[in-house]
């Protein structure tokens, strides 16, 4: 098992299309780094080549998955409503995420 963790800054944005939906995008480097991982069967494959995480935007901590982009080359990270309300997240933001992956 590959235990890959890391902190960084994205921006929050927004998705609209059936729904709409908060993404943080990944640093190129760590997402090529969780891909090498996952592309070598270190891990199982999720649907849409998602990978499980452990994520932590200013101490509210929960499991969700990331999301390969192959527009962004990168993976993203979905912000679900509660923990955007929680922090006082809106799309435009710059947030500090913490991302736990066992792969």
């Amino acid at each position: 098992m590959i235990d890959i963790n890391f902190t960084f800054i994205g921006k929050c944005w927004l998705w609209q299309g059936k729904g709409t939906w908060h993404f943080i995008t990944l640093p190129q480097d760590k997402s090529e780094e969780i891909k090498f991982f996952s592309d070598n069967h270190f891990g199982k494959r999720r649907g849409w080549g998602s990978v499980r995480v452990s994520a932590n935007i200013g101490g509210t901590i929960w499991e969700t998955s990331i999301f390969p982009s192959g527009s962004l080359e990168a993976y993203i990270l979905p912000i679900k409503a509660e923990v955007r309300k929680k922090q006082k997240i809106v799309a435009g933001d710059d947030v500090e995420v913490l991302l736990q992956i066992s792969i």
